[in-house]
């Protein structure tokens, strides 16, 4: 495995590139967690951050070591799997939790659910 003074130019700016481009998505993510008002506001853009973010950072592990090693280095496409598998299913989980909370509290900003109101047609 070579070191990191001995990667090539291209790869280093490359790598580089996709894990500042996956932090940035990150911070993106955090800061839409502090700054957005509302439980349902706030689910959005930290998952986008963790998936995007995620997905730079592997990106830029994927270029840097199969470069240093010469070889492909993919098992950083199963953290990748897991990732996108798992973070729209919480995502979907602890909403679904949170609404069906807010519905047995009868909080006034949270709409009805349709399937228990009766229609008349």
């Amino acid at each position: 495995m070579m070191q990191a003074d001995q990667l090539p130019v291209w790869a280093a700016l490359l790598a580089s590139a996709l894990v500042l481009l996956g932090a940035g998505f990150t911070v993106i993510g955090a800061i839409g967690l502090a700054r957005l008002q509302t439980f349902y506001e706030r689910l959005h853009a930290p998952t986008l951050g963790t998936t995007w973010g995620a997905g730079g950072i592997l990106l830029g592990s994927i270029v840097y070591f199969t470069v240093a090693q010469s070889r492909p280095v993919v098992h950083e496409v199963l953290i990748a799997a897991f990732l996108t598998v798992t973070t729209p299913v919480s995502l979907m989980l602890i909403a679904r939790a949170a609404l069906y909370r807010d519905r047995a509290e009868r909080n006034p900003l949270v709409p009805p659910d349709d399937a228990s109101q009766e229609t008349d047609a």
